[in-house]
């Protein structure tokens, strides 16, 4: 799996971060950025977690 972060939709709130600093980051102008290689499998129900608790949202999995 992978993730994907629709810029125009993040509000930055930072929840990925959080719930997964693996996967995520934050841009230098406050946004969220996802990591674009496929997700670890040990890191899989983090960012699924991450997805699920976007306030916004604006992240996706994307099925590889």
């Amino acid at each position: 799996m992978r993730v994907a972060v629709d810029e125009d939709r993040c509000a930055g709130h930072g929840m990925c971060l959080t719930l997964c600093p693996e996967v995520f980051t934050m841009s230098d102008d406050g946004w969220s950025v996802a990591d674009p290689d496929p997700v670890a499998a040990e890191l899989e129900q983090a960012a699924r977690e991450a997805v699920e608790n976007c306030p916004e949202r604006a992240i996706s999995e994307i099925d590889d």
